[in-house]
């Protein structure tokens, strides 16, 4: 990739290179691959630290996904702690499964729903979701079984999107589905977005009777080599894959082109260099 005259596209089409629709454990492995791997991991990270999880600490990773913030909470509850991944979707859950466990309390990975969790009161000390709650069909009921699985004191640890201003990527992105897709497919990446406003953010998680509630601004540099790639690769890692796979070539190159168009200042001669933007939330039984 080059940057001279802004980024553009390789010759080889997607569909030779990574494809644009998965069915279950595909797109599972391609979340982890090109969501994950180039930023999901670090903002699963720092969510980890700031919930501060303690040794012995009973920790629920609720809407875990591939399960990075249960492995980076693993090694700092230790064997004497006890750690849940709990995810809706089973092809989620078999990914985070066939990866590596540090060392540190055994990881039991659990398919849930968050509106209905299996487990008993007062089972854990921390409750972590990261970028789930803003999907849940119902977020009172969510944030209300997170708050009786934890115990009296217990802590929530949340991260959710800021506003589509802050993320010049995805607000790229939307824009294309909505010009060489369609408007359903741009509106269900627009639903990622959904908890954006910081006091609406503050008054689901008091109404579920969490206290001391804090929310943090973070942002995060996400690099990636090539633009192009990376643009087709998050789609197909995401439920959007389908609706992409359904236009014809020349539109999905239409979308690609968009995007790199869009970002062209957050490219440099490394490849993408945009920031993400979250509300890093944490609050008390």
């Amino acid at each position: 990739m080059t940057n001279k005259g802004g980024p553009r596209l390789r010759e080889r089409p997607v569909s030779e290179r990574i494809g644009w629709e998965f069915t279950g454990g595909g797109v599972a492995a391609a979340y982890e691959r090109y969501i994950m791997a180039p930023f999901g991991n670090a903002w699963a990270q720092a969510l980890a630290q700031l919930a501060a999880p303690e040794d012995g600490d009973r920790v629920l990773d609720l809407a875990c996904g591939t399960g990075a913030v249960a492995r980076y909470t693993a090694p700092l509850v230790g064997a004497a702690g006890r750690v849940v991944g709990a995810d809706i979707n089973v092809a989620m859950i078999d990914v985070a499964r066939a990866i590596a466990a540090p060392e540190g309390a055994a990881i039991e990975w659990r398919q849930a729903d968050a509106m209905a969790l299996p487990f008993p009161d007062a089972s854990f000390d921390l409750v972590c979701c990261q970028q789930g709650l803003q999907f849940f069909t119902d977020r009172p009921a969510a944030l209300g079984e997170m708050f009786r699985v934890l115990v009296p004191g217990g802590r929530l640890a949340i991260a959710v999107w800021r506003g589509l201003a802050h993320q010049p990527f995805y607000n790229a992105v939307a824009e294309a589905l909505d010009r060489h897709v369609g408007p359903e497919p741009a509106e269900r990446l627009r639903a990622a977005f959904a908890l954006a406003d910081a006091a609406e953010l503050r008054s689901l998680v008091g109404d579920a009777g969490f206290r001391n509630v804090h929310i943090r601004i973070r942002s995060r540099l996400t690099r990636y080599p090539s633009l192009p790639d990376f643009v087709q690769g998050y789609v197909s890692g995401t439920p959007l894959s389908g609706a992409v796979a359904a236009v014809d070539e020349a539109a999905r190159r239409a979308m690609v082109e968009h995007v790199c168009a869009a970002l062209r200042d957050h490219v440099d001669d490394d490849g993408m260099a945009a920031p993400w933007e979250a509300h890093l939330v944490t609050a008390h039984t």
